[in-house]
């Protein structure tokens, strides 16, 4: 699966846009916890590895992710593959036992907003980055994407935003430090 992701810089009034515009979902609290290979350089191939927590309504969900490189220039569209996962911790430790060492983990509180049949708006205050607006869609047809990728700006366009990014929290963050590696 592809999912087609377009993310901004958001400020209260894009925030506030999207609450009054959109069915809100829930509330959730992310912790993503990042992996580099040990023989590949994901900061090289533009992958990513991790495992995410997330936290809602009392609920634990906790998933193994590989996204593979951004596909097209304008948005962070990528191959993803996640697969639910019970244990976290013994899968950090599968990992690591294999060579897989950990980078950061990246901890932000999203808001999750239905737009329409396949598209969603998340509103994330990440920690150590501030406020960011993400819209996604999910795609099978990798032809389909340059035309989805141009709705889903233009409808961030339409909430305010103005400023666009590429970059993974991730990597932002790893910039932010100095550092620059990424997984």
């Amino acid at each position: 699966m592809i999912e087609v992701e377009v993310k901004g810089y958001a400020d209260e009034e894009v925030f506030e846009r999207v609450r009054e515009r959109y069915k809100f979902v829930r509330r959730e609290y992310h912790e993503d916890t990042y992996y580099q290979h040990p023989c590949r350089d994901f900061s090289k191939t533009d992958e990513a590895l991790r495992i995410r927590i997330r936290r809602f309504n009392g609920h634990f969900e906790a998933f193994l992710t590989y996204k593979g490189p951004k596909i097209d220039s304008a948005s962070k569209t990528r191959e993803e593959i996640e697969v639910p996962i019970e244990d976290p911790d013994k899968h950090a430790m599968i990992l690591e036992a294999l060579g897989f060492r950990e980078v950061m983990t990246v901890e932000k509180v999203r808001e999750k907003f239905y737009v329409e049949k396949g598209i969603t708006i998340t509103l994330d205050d990440v920690e150590g980055l501030g406020r960011f607006i993400e819209i996604e869609a999910m795609t099978e047809s990798r032809e389909k994407v340059p035309e989805l990728v141009e709705k889903l700006r233009e409808m961030l366009m339409e909430l305010g935003v103005s400023r666009f990014e590429r970059k993974s929290y991730l990597e932002l963050l790893l910039e932010k430090e100095g550092t620059h590696e990424e997984a």
